[in-house]
């Protein structure tokens, strides 16, 4: 016997649901005011119209969710909508309509619907909404998935946020876990409340000053701190030890997520809260919120996900139970697309179709051969410009990794129209294939060899950073030993983590900004991760001014330079560009206001992705020493600035 089969021979529920057997079939009670589906496994209880799930017993706990909760603040679909003459409005999804969709001892199916009429205009979001529900036989949980849509000639609105969220005992589970090394015991819900915490600069961030766990105290609680890009996201939970249960979110698809693979999301934090979130604002801002305008019709399947329970049967270490997850989790993604939903709008493995390539790197400056796309992102997203689909928000995508040699392949793509989009680790700039590619059912597309040729204009003459849309390379500070999640401090690849580090900023440079010297300073410990504001004696903040030196040993006169700037994140911020004169005015480049991703202040170390090609006239630079000033002049607070990702100076062209 194997080390999984042993670990699953130990754990309770866990077997593949797709392969399970069960002497007992699955049972369904319709009442007055719930809905129970009953597989002997687990008893799911729904509110009847509303769909709100009520209850979970399992492995003889009458209810897994916090039965302290009134009933519609247990497990529940929500939404933040706003229309044109209102904003912010959150909406717990409640049904008006009951119906079976499929009733037999291997599969219960019903539905939760709510209609909208004109009538209802500013009152509700102007969309009709399906919740469904699925319980199958011998399967240890339930998934859940919801079809939004908007008729041709509605109001025009936006949406803000959509997502499941459950909320779970309290008295039960304690310790949580996002992946193999992001899991503890956590605090408790009543530790954030006045008397236990201090308030931080953000409502979201508490300082614990009297936990009930004295273990804690002194730790910062933060529910961005436990944030993962939505292709890490796809299983967390909570372990309750006495008796030992795991609750566990199973997502084994993100195509039906907005903003592509390395859009970030919320995941579980102190509530015990787990949530499953399809689209928000969270590290891109506005950007990413779909507005409907015009009467346009849509319509979007979300999910099916899938909420997971396991137990054991002795005295195991409980945390065995997110290592049986993990191997359920894996069951789930090779399930997918799955074949049990009953719409017809979640399209099946059969309806699907694929498209596969290879995809080479051509930049003559580094090699005079292609360069394969190692490990590049793949994906097909809406029809749009190059880059658009990490703002693309109403359609579906698809995205894989390339291998070794550049080879990639998409599968079970739903049909429609599409583009296909790139991006290489190690270079700048995105691809996109110059064809709208049509998927029909059963259609396998090969496109061949597919030829990327990043920005570049010339020879580099020197680079700060490592071109892969994340800060994470550049220095991160330690924390203030003050305001410190003990979780973060031993893993250098979390760092970022950790609360108020755009305050060390000043700590660092307490009289003069950041100085950076080409050929001798070192980015990752002299190019501090984020350019911030700096905060003044007076509480008030200051603009600031990064400087490049560089030496050039001779100008060519008749040349264009340019200086290739990406950017992680930015953050209702500036950046003004200067070459050997700080007080250009106009500034030789300059952005405008950009950037509502706030990723600084939720521990992000990356939002959105910008790239700008400045053309850099040769009467601005000299032979010898050059300085770049780089100005974030927006100071309204503290968490206005700019995450960069890479910055590249180039000669003038050779062609």
């Amino acid at each position: 016997m194997g080390p999984i089969q042993k670990l699953r021979k130990a754990l309770r529920g866990c077997c593949s649901c797709s392969q399970a057997m069960s002497p007992i079939g699955v049972r369904l009670v319709v009442q007055d005011r719930h809905v129970i589906i009953d597989n002997g496994i687990l008893q799911l209880t729904l509110s009847n119209p509303d769909g709100i799930v009520t209850g979970v017993r399992y492995n003889g706990v009458d209810n897994l969710l916090e039965v302290l909760n009134k009933e519609d603040n247990r497990g529940y679909w929500d939404l933040v909508w706003n229309d044109t003459e209102t904003s912010g409005i959150f909406d717990v999804i409640k049904g008006t309509d009951f119906r079976i969709l499929c009733q037999n001892e291997e599969q219960v199916e019903v539905s939760f619907t709510r209609s909208w009429a004109p009538s209802l205009k500013g009152t509700l979001v102007p969309l009709n909404i399906d919740k469904r529900f699925v319980v199958l036989r011998g399967c240890s949980g339930f998934y859940t998935y919801a079809i939004y849509e908007h008729l041709e000639g509605w109001p025009d609105f936006d949406i803000g946020e959509t997502r499941i969220a459950f909320k779970l005992r309290k008295d039960k589970f304690h310790y949580m876990a996002i992946s193999d090394n992001r899991q503890r015991i956590m605090p408790m819900p009543d530790d954030r409340m006045p008397g236990r915490c201090q308030q931080l600069a953000y409502p979201e961030a508490v300082l614990l000053i009297n936990p009930i766990n004295p273990d804690l105290k002194g730790e910062v609680d933060d529910k961005y701190q436990y944030s993962c890009e939505d292709q890490d996201i796809k299983v967390h939970g909570w372990i309750s030890f006495d008796p030992p249960i795991g609750f566990w979110q199973i997502t084994p698809s993100d195509e039906f997520r907005a903003g592509g693979p390395v859009k970030q999301n919320l995941t579980s934090h102190v509530g015990p809260t787990a949530l499953s979130v399809f689209v928000s604002a969270h590290y891109a801002g506005q950007d990413v919120v779909p507005k409907f305008r015009n009467g346009e019709y849509w319509k979007k399947v979300f999910g099916p996900v899938f909420i997971y329970l396991n137990s054991a049967w002795d005295e195991s270490d409980p945390k065995m139970l997110w290592e049986d997850a993990k191997i359920q989790m894996q069951s789930e993604v090779e399930s997918w697309p799955y074949n049990f939903p009953v719409s017809e709008d979640f399209q099946k493995c059969l309806q699907r179709g694929s498209v596969s390539g290879k995809l080479l790197v051509r930049d003559r400056y580094i090699d005079s051969d292609d360069i394969y796309a190692n490990d590049a992102y793949v994906g097909l997203a809406l029809p749009g410009e190059a880059g658009s689909w990490q703002r693309e928000l109403k359609g579906y995508q698809f995205w894989t990794r390339a291998d070794a040699n550049g080879s990639f392949t998409i599968t079970n793509v739903r049909t429609g129209d599409y583009n296909l989009y790139a991006w290489v680790p190690g270079f700048i700039g995105d691809y996109k294939y110059d064809a709208t590619i049509t998927i029909t059912s059963g259609n396998n597309i090969d496109l061949g060899d597919l030829v990327f040729e990043p920005p570049r204009d010339g020879d580099t003459l020197w680079e700060i950073g490592i071109p892969d849309r994340s800060a994470a390379e550049f220095y991160i500070p330690d924390p203030n030993p003050n305001y410190v999640n003990r979780l973060y401090i031993s893993d250098p690849a979390d760092r970022f983590r950790q609360y108020g580090l755009w305050e060390r900023y000043a700590d660092l440079y307490p009289d003069s900004d950041l100085v950076y010297t080409v050929g001798d300073s070192d980015y990752k410990k002299d190019w501090f991760f984020a350019q911030v504001t700096r905060k003044t004696d007076q509480n008030s903040y200051q603009p600031t001014t990064w400087q490049i030196k560089f030496h050039l040993d001779s100008v060519d006169q008749s040349g264009s330079y340019k200086l290739r700037v990406a950017l992680a994140s930015v953050t209702l911020s500036e950046l003004q560009v200067r070459f050997n004169d700080s007080k250009a005015n106009p500034a030789h480049f300059a952005t405008g206001l950009i950037g509502r991703d706030n990723a600084i202040a939720r521990h992000g170390i990356h939002g959105l992705y910008w790239l700008y090609n400045i053309d850099v006239r040769s009467t601005w630079l000299v032979q010898g020493d050059n300085t770049i000033f780089l100005t974030q002049p927006r100071s309204q607070g503290p968490f206005q600035g700019i995450m960069y990702d890479y910055i590249r100076m180039e000669g003038p062209s050779d062609s």
